[in-house]
This record gives C-alpha cells, structure tokens and sequence, in this order.
C-alpha cells in the first residue's frame, strides 16, 4: 500500500495564530487539493495526522472540527481526490497525552489502522513536531515552506529537525517531487 501522511494546519489549509476554529476559517492552500488529487490519482492513500488542541482549548467542538473536515472532503471530491482518514489528538498541550505531536501516538494508530509498519512512508508537514512524530515511527520526513514552515525559506533548518528531512516549497512541490521519484525507479 502506497501511504502519505500529511499535517492539516499549514500544510493542507492556511493556518491561523488564533486556531482554524471554524468551517469559515478551513481555507485550502494553492494548489493543496490539486496536490492531493495528483497523488490519488497515482495510487496513493494519503491520510491526515493532525494536532486539534482547539478541541481541548475549548474553541470549537467535534461537531465543528467534522464539519471542516467535510467541507475539506467536498473540496477534494470537486478536484478528484479524497483523504482516507484523519487521525487527530483532541488534548491541550497541558493534557500529556502520547497522541499529541511531536509524540508519536496519532502514527502508531495510523500503522494499526492500516496494518503496516510505517518505514519509509512519507510524511509532510509544516513544523518540526510534525516530521519528529513521523520519524520516531520510521517515516520519511518532508518539511513544506507554508504555515509555519515560511520560516524556513531564507534560513537553514536548525538541528531540531531530523537528519534526511527534505524541503519542499509546498504540498505541490512535495507531489511533484514524490512522483517524479517514483517513475524514476518504474
């Protein structure tokens, strides 16, 4: 099975300081969508792993978080694509829980779900959290420039990221790079 594990805020969506509280609010990065369509349509299952410390902060309830993921689902739909799953740790920092990132608990469950053994899957994400939380499950780290990866345009990532994290300047160019590496290898 060909599996993508993708960040939300930042990665696939514009990100907020104040949290995506609202269906209003859950606006898709150009070209995020054509992205995710293009690696569908490749054959790849791409699935979501996101933090929603929202939920534990008391700004939005589930109700609210499932409805911007329908409207994410919709959008897709529109374009060709579709996200199979999205795994996301509902706990407020203070919480400790193991599934909040940089912990790698929403990837264990995403490896039971699936039944498969996480190395070298690709995981995409915005902050170092996210590609931390992947690599302690074997994944492939990839850091996109959008959300709070912008930070990281003019500078070299510091040594918080994992060794081998590959930069990308968005989900787009983060297709383009996984598909263009695997017709090299067909």
């Amino acid at each position: 099975m060909k599996l993508v594990i993708l960040d939300r805020d930042g990665t696939i969506n514009e990100d907020r300081s104040d949290y995506v509280k609202s269906v209003d609010e859950w606006v898709p990065l150009p070209g995020a969508l054509k992205a995710i369509a293009r690696l569908n349509h490749a054959g790849w299952h791409v699935v979501v792993a996101s933090n929603q410390s929202g939920l534990g902060r008391g700004l939005f309830d589930v109700s609210t978080l499932n409805a911007m993921h329908a409207k994410m689902n919709k959008m897709l739909a529109a374009e060709g694509g579709r996200i199979d799953a999205v795994f996301y740790c509902p706990h407020a920092p203070h919480e400790g829980c193991r599934c909040r990132k940089p912990a790698a608990g929403l990837f264990e469950q995403i490896g039971e779900r699936y039944g498969l053994d996480l190395d070298g899957v690709p995981t995409v994400g915005d902050t170092v959290r996210d590609v931390v939380a992947g690599v302690a499950c074997g994944c492939e780290p990839h850091l996109v420039l959008t959300g709070k990866g912008a930070a990281y345009k003019s500078r070299k990532l510091p040594h918080s990221f994992p060794k081998g994290t590959l930069v990308h300047a968005d989900l787009a160019a983060f297709a383009e790079f996984l598909l263009a590496r695997e017709a090299a290898t067909i």
